[in-house]
């Protein structure tokens, strides 16, 4: 089967309404039906879109069903409750520990859903909404039980594309605006078979669609500068998941932190995108009466149980026949909010239900009480629903199985993850403290060592120690400025590997190739400035080999950061081990210690800043050159300076080819911390 014809094997009759019809039922309007059938046809390969203004490509259909659904994690207080049981029998321990190891967070969730329709999931916070949200969406497979199906078909990887995620945290690149984020979406995720115009267009429609004009050129968020609103980040970050037309949308708390206006915008967006076909389940803490009333279902959640599933409209009914009634004008959420905490001070409870009960906690009598009744009055009446309901038609059962299969090559990825990297990270590429900061170190070093000579042992000292000053600052000003790349960019990657936006590794060739810029522009400037106002080899020759060691130092550096990044993904923790690593390289660099132990000499090989400074000391100095004339001892060789005892000044350039290999090296080890800890996340 072809990815292109899901339409061809879709019946007429799941056409649904464009965004901001108001009808609701997709099979009322024949004349309506046959206009979106022709206008979204599929043709054999290609998607054929013309204008995006009036027709788009129609996500498939998916039908939802999830059944004694069950999630357990792994319980923190396990050990330490064990620990305090070790002068008990051997019998008592292993019971306590097979019983305390896992702690259930989703306790049988029954439900369905289809497209068309919203479901919420509420309840208190901590009653497993996200972690339901989570299971359904295929980012928690481990620990889970029961049954969810997708058009009938259970969760496999080609479905995962099918999925769109919105997190409650919106993890958007703050240096990008609305519509770039946007077009990177666009440019990587929508298929091959479209060009770069219709992929435009399918923004520039997505952008009307969520009512983002008049933010489109603004920043995310542009740190002391105002970005756009809550509302605003929100909605890009549906259009972000919605450009690919997915059939599934999650969202985790869409309208947190929103004011109620907006709160209400974001819900009538919505329910357009449901509209068109999209089945969308979102979880909600406390929304407005009007907002509960857009709705279609409702599954209220309590400690992990479920004591309500079915129309988000009868609710209020259906408590009302166990006899819990509000006994003041509230909003049906935070009644329902209320009896899912146990909390019923101003609502009226059976009086049955609480006799014989005066040792217990009333709120959890209430909860119980309501569990139950859902057991017997809803779950098996929706069990029985979902298997009295006719299977899914077969051909969307093998529309789903369907794998898309990247939509660019990798080339194309690298080349369009590059444009995004360099405008995400233009500002601290080209940061006016990092130049300040390049110049007034060159300008200080050189007024220090001002026409600075090697007549003597001394003076010969001061300049070699400015060549270790120069391998200093450059390693330590690389390392602090790649170990923090990964840690920052941690959750928009994790974001997007989920989704199988790119290939990691041209995510990684991108990245490092991108920081290479402020790594080879920096030292270079540097070094125009400071070169000759020192005393150093004043020919065309020495001062470009000289550029090229500094640079050979910078790069490796940076690999070194980045691996050191890669391998904690911890914005703390990252800084410290550079600073330990900067350290034992310092010490271990051939300036301060020249004479190490014997069993610590191992350590100056691991340190490529051994290695950058005896290339500098190479490529400044030769074996054969004379200093200290006017000594008694009459002129010498700098070879014979006891401050090139462990240096062969005329030993080759073999150092070159260490960086470089520790350059590649590093960013290879990096490349794999960096695939092994987002693989785990995913």
């Amino acid at each position: 089967m072809e990815v292109g014809r899901e339409d061809d094997i879709m019946d007429m009759s799941m056409s649904p309404p464009l965004v901001g019809s108001n009808n609701n039922d997709f099979s009322h309007d024949k004349e309506f039906k046959s206009q979106t059938y022709l206008q979204n046809r599929y043709s054999e390969i290609d998607i054929e879109i013309e204008d995006f203004n009036f027709k788009q490509s129609r996500p498939l259909p998916i039908f939802l069903k999830f059944e004694d659904v069950e999630y357990k994690v792994r319980n923190s207080q396990a050990v330490s409750n064990n620990l305090t049981k070790i002068m008990t029998s051997k019998s008592a321990i292993q019971i306590n520990a097979k019983k305390d190891r896992y702690k259930k967070i989703l306790k049988g969730i029954t439900g369905s859903i289809g497209p068309g329709e919203i479901l919420a999931l509420m309840g208190p916070s901590g009653s497993g909404k996200t972690t339901l949200l989570r299971v359904i969406g295929g980012r928690l497979l481990n620990n889970v039980k029961g049954k969810i199906t997708y058009n009938d078909t259970h969760y496999t990887p080609a479905i995962k594309r099918r999925i769109g995620f919105v997190t409650q945290e919106d993890v958007l690149f703050p240096e990008l605006t609305v519509e770039e984020t946007l077009v990177f979406s666009a440019l990587l995720r929508l298929p091959t078979n479209m060009s770069k115009q219709q992929k435009y267009a399918k923004v520039e429609t997505t952008i009307k669609e969520l009512g983002l004009e008049r933010c489109r050129h603004t920043k995310i968020d542009g740190g002391f500068l105002k970005g756009i609103s809550g509302g605003e980040r929100k909605r890009t970050s549906i259009g972000y998941e919605i450009l690919v037309d997915p059939s599934l949308l999650l969202l985790d708390e869409p309208t947190s932190g929103l004011d109620s206006t907006s709160a209400n915008k974001l819900l009538l967006t919505l329910q357009g995108l449901a509209k068109a076909g999209r089945t969308i389940i979102t979880t909600i803490h406390q929304p407005s009466s009007r907002i509960f009333h857009m709705f279609d279902k409702l599954l209220l959640i309590s400690e992990g149980y479920p004591i309500y599933y079915g129309k988000a409209r009868d609710t209020m009914e259906y408590f009302s026949s166990l006899r819990f009634i509000p006994q003041i004008p509230m909003n049906p959420a935070e009644f329902l909010l209320d009896l899912a905490t146990g909390q019923v001070n101003d609502i009226s409870v059976p009086t049955d239900i609480l006799q014989d009960q005066e040792s217990s906690d009333p709120s959890k009598v209430v909860i119980q009480y309501l569990q139950l009744k859902y057991k017997v009055l809803l779950e098996s009446k929706e069990k029985e629903e979902n298997h009295r309901v006719a299977s899914t038609p077969k051909h969307l059962q093998l529309a789903i199985q369907v794998k898309k299969e990247w939509t660019l090559t990798w080339l194309d990825q690298f080349m369009i993850l590059s444009r995004r990297t360099f405008k995400a990270r233009c500002k601290d590429y080209f940061d006016k403290l990092r130049l300040v900061q390049a110049l007034g170190i060159a300008l200080l070093l050189g007024l220090l060592w001002w026409k600075s000579s090697i007549n003597t042992e001394a003076q010969l000292r001061d300049q070699v120690g400015l060549a270790f000053y120069i391998c200093i600052f450059w390693t330590s000003t690389c390392i602090f400025g790649a170990v923090y790349v990964f840690p920052f960019e941690k959750h928009y990657l994790i974001k997007e590997r989920k989704v199988d936006m790119y290939r990691l590794s041209a995510y990684y060739a991108c990245s490092t190739l991108c920081d290479m810029v402020a790594h080879v522009f920096y030292p270079t400037i540097f070094m125009v400035i400071l070169y000759f106002m020192v005393g150093f080899k004043r020919t065309i020759a020495c001062f470009f080999l000289t550029l090229f060691t500094i640079l050979l130092i910078a790069i490796t550096s940076q690999g070194a950061g980045e691996l050191f990044g890669a391998t904690v993904m911890s914005v703390k923790s990252a800084g410290m081990v550079a600073s330990l690593i900067l350290m034992l390289f310092l010490l271990t660099g051939g300036y301060y210690v020249q004479h190490i132990p014997k069993f610590m000499r191992w350590l100056k090989y691991l340190s490529f800043m051994y290695y950058g400074f005896r290339l500098l000391l190479k490529v400044q100095y030769s074996g054969d050159q004379v200093y200290d004339c006017e000594s008694m001892g009459g002129c010498k060789t700098l070879q014979s300076s006891p401050t090139f005892d462990n240096v062969n000044l005329k030993g080759g350039l073999k150092e070159v080819w260490i960086l470089l290999a520790m350059a590649l090296c590093f960013r290879l080890l990096a490349y794999m911390c960096l695939r092994r800890k987002i693989d785990v996340r995913n």
